[in-house]
């Protein structure tokens, strides 16, 4: 603790990006405390003393810690569950390290593996897991996690099937998992490196229905001042439909810096290139359909006036046009001051919008959960002919409209879909600013990207006012707590083709640095 007035670090650089100018400016930023003492251009010799770490950082680009408002660890950590078995070739090798693990375990549980390569090991026949491990259940998830070879016995007891292998299917096995304290603690703090090396500060964890009791693991990493990352999670029903007075138990459980309740989410519509996007007008390819899935958009609505009217906020998730515009419908009838919402809801993913909803939702203050690096999982190719198929080139003008956002008023900020994607903030300038396919090329709906100072400022400020927390995070200014990311190069003059080489050297949590390959 230090009442000097001094800084216990001072970062000097070049080009110092506040979240609060649209430009960098060339100065210092003094931290004590946790806090940020103090951010100028010069003076900086009133806050150095003999115990003050300087960081010289030249033309490297000292900005606020970065915000990822949609992740689920719960996907992620599946990649690292059981046994590895990313060096088996074939099924034989699987099965033979699946019964030496099996031989480690308590017979009670479940087998789990995850890694095998679904290129060397291609279709693998369940009837030989159930040879082998008898009624035991065996799940191993491939490389990918785009599938699992399981047993009939796992099947059973979990209620998925290698055709549904993600999340939402296999919440049963979730609760498993997350209730091992000896794999889930370690590679929780794994997870947390993992983003502090990424510049993340802050994350948004969707937690199926009531977390599965992973909310002690987070109450308890909280008491032990073992977080790096403020964690704000959410309530996803799944198993079960919204539970308010699991919300209420949470909110006022969790008011500490590191760990908060921040409401409920869900999804309505699914992908557009599966026809389970929810369209206004029908797909070219199936002129009868507007949306292959069956979405009950009055249970949406249901819940989220009912959580609305306890001032809980609701993320939803719409991919189609015409999700977008059903949740505006949702979201307009709840409590409003001014024409604006009241409590802070939210739209993610927003893939392909009508250019009128968006002017609707930066009039009624709906925040934009976007995913900026999605083009990273495409090439231009491949997407282009989906795009053509699907909706045609005309509707696809409006894929990824994120300049009709910014101009209509409408809050930005971002997310991954973590384990969809995995944060790199240069990468997600190279595409949302560039508009360019992980190739390169020619920009693709160019006229829809952002600027480089609007997704800085969409990771920065704009996650912590999604997070309810733009008063003491999100910006670099005095009295702010410091949690400030430094990327070893400028995005802000960096070429387009360059971009995606700067990487994060420097993260600091409430002043403490949690991680630095300076």
């Amino acid at each position: 603790m230090t009442n000097s007035g001094k800084a216990e670090i001072l970062l000097k650089s070049n080009c110092i990006y506040t979240a609060v100018s649209p430009e960098p400016l060339a100065g210092f930023v003094a931290v004590a405390d946790g806090k940020i003492l103090a951010v100028g251009s010069d003076g900086e010799e009133e806050y150095i003393d003999r115990n003050t770490a300087v960081y010289e950082l030249g033309d490297k680009l000292v900005c606020p810690g970065f915000a990822d408002v949609h992740c689920f660890f719960t996907g992620y950590v599946l990649r690292f569950v059981g046994a590895d078995l990313s060096c088996a070739g074939t099924a034989e090798e699987i099965i033979e390290i699946m019964k030496r693990y099996a031989c480690e375990q308590p017979f009670e549980k479940a087998l789990l593996g995850h890694g095998w390569d679904s290129e060397k090991v291609k279709n693998p026949d369940p009837a030989l897991l159930d040879k082998a491990f008898a009624g035991r259940p065996v799940i191993l998830f491939e490389k990918g996690q785009e599938t699992c070879w399981m047993n009939e016995a796992a099947e059973k007891t979990y209620q998925f099937t290698p055709e549904t292998c993600y999340p939402e299917a296999y919440w049963k096995l979730l609760g498993e998992v997350l209730g091992d304290r000896a794999f889930i603690v370690p590679e929780f703090k794994k997870y947390m490196a993992m983003l502090n090396s990424r510049g993340v500060t802050s994350v948004k964890e969707m937690g199926f229905d009531d977390f599965y009791g992973f909310t002690d693991v987070l109450e308890d990493l909280e008491k032990k001042n073992e977080l790096t990352l403020r964690v704000n999670f959410m309530s996803q029903p799944v198993g079960a439909g919204m539970n308010l007075a699991y919300g209420r138990e949470m909110r006022k459980r969790f008011q500490g810096d590191y760990v908060r309740f921040s409401g409920y989410n869900r999804m309505t519509d699914g992908s557009i290139s599966q026809l389970c996007g929810d369209l206004k007008e029908p797909y070219c390819c199936a002129p009868n359909i507007c949306c292959a899935q069956e979405i009950d958009y009055d249970l949406i609505e249901k819940e989220t006036l009912a959580a609305d009217a306890e001032n809980f906020r609701f993320s939803l998730h719409a991919q189609g046009d015409a999700a977008i515009c059903k949740v505006l419908d949702i979201y307009e009838k709840c409590k409003r001051e001014n024409g604006k919402l009241v409590n802070r809801h939210s739209i993610t993913d927003l893939e392909f919008s009508d250019p009128s909803d968006l002017e609707r939702m930066g009039k009624l203050g709906v925040i934009a959960e976007i995913y900026p690096q999605i083009m990273a999982i495409a090439d231009r190719k491949s997407k282009l002919e989906m795009i053509e198929e699907k909706i045609g080139m005309e509707r696809g003008r409006y894929y990824w409209n994120r300049r009709k956002m910014a101009d209509s008023g409408v809050l930005i900020s971002c997310g991954t879909d973590l384990p969809l994607l995995i944060d790199d903030i240069p990468e997600s300038i190279y595409h949302a600013c560039g508009g360019q396919f992980p190739e390169g090329g020619e920009p693709f709906n160019k006229e829809n990207t952002l600027t480089v100072s609007e997704v800085m400022r969409a990771w920065t400020y704009g996650g912590q006012y999604n997070l309810y927390r733009e008063k003491e995070l999100g910006t670099l200014e005095q009295g702010k707590k410091a949690d400030i990311a430094v990327l070893d190069g400028n995005v802000f003059t960096e070429s387009m083709q360059n971009m995606r080489a700067i990487k994060v050297c420097l993260t600091l949590v409430e002043g403490k640095v949690v991680y630095t390959s300076l």
